[in-house]
């Protein structure tokens, strides 16, 4: 009897990023590194992917953000170290020019972990991919921050903590201000958040499903200003929201 397979995990995904594809366009991605042949080899892993397509290239800060309001960026894969304007800069001027304000900063980096992580999200990154992650990996990044949503990693998360820890005092805490406008529940979500807990994790721990979660961490982002996930965890920190590194369950 002649039968057809099912479908598997990643075939179903890319018919469904093809699907939304042809409903609503495919995301435009604008790659932004001085290495000629790392952005090779990006144009040619992500237009070869359903739904994502390359509009533009840069080799230097100054560029990228010009490129990515010329093409109409979605996402732009930003290096860090890049002459004339770096990435960390350039991801500054994305984040403060209005008309940029669809653009999400995805940062490429070396070492995921290192010093540039709490600047980097400080400056209105959504997230850290290193330059060594598998092709698939790299896919799903984009298409993460695309959604709006951010992309930090458990060491990335960690990273981040840490570094806000060795700051001690020295960033001014508004919990007064911001904080006020916080119900009971969302500044509960949000402190797990900024514990780099995912919004099913969160979900487990306080008994309700991951769309409540996830409408609970929408309101905090929206009342606190932050563009993004990666954003609300800057501010529950410079908030004094959260402090220290909470145990996971």
């Amino acid at each position: 009897m002649t039968g057809t397979a099912p479908a598997s995990p990643g075939s179903a995904a890319a018919a469904s990023a093809a699907a939304a594809s042809a409903a609503t366009g495919p995301t435009r991605v604008v790659l932004a590194d001085d290495q000629d042949l790392i952005r090779a080899g990006l144009r040619l892993v992500i237009d070869r992917a359903p739904g994502l397509t390359v509009v533009g290239e840069a080799a230097n800060g100054h560029d990228a953000v010009r490129v990515a309001r010329e093409a109409r960026a979605d996402v732009v894969l930003m290096d860090i170290r890049m002459p004339g304007l770096d990435g960390l800069a350039a991801t500054r001027r994305i984040a403060a020019d209005d008309s940029l304000a669809g653009v999400r900063v995805l940062i490429l980096t070396t070492f995921e972990v290192d010093d540039y992580v709490f600047e980097a999200l400080r400056s209105g990154a959504s997230g850290f991919l290193g330059k060594g992650a598998r092709p698939d990996a790299l896919i799903d990044a984009i298409r993460t921050v695309a959604r709006g949503d951010a992309l930090l990693s458990p060491s990335a998360t960690r990273g981040l903590i840490a570094r806000f820890l060795r700051l001690h005092d020295s960033e001014p805490v508004r919990a007064s201000q911001l904080l006020a406008a916080l119900t009971d529940r969302e500044r509960e979500v949000t402190t797990l958040v900024a514990d780099g807990m995912s919004n099913a994790e969160i979900a487990r721990q306080l008994t309700l499903s991951p769309l409540t979660v996830k409408t609970h961490v929408n309101h905090a982002m929206t009342k606190l200003g932050a563009r993004d996930r990666a954003q609300l965890v800057v501010l529950a920190y410079q908030t004094g929201l959260a402090r220290a590194p909470r145990p996971r369950p």
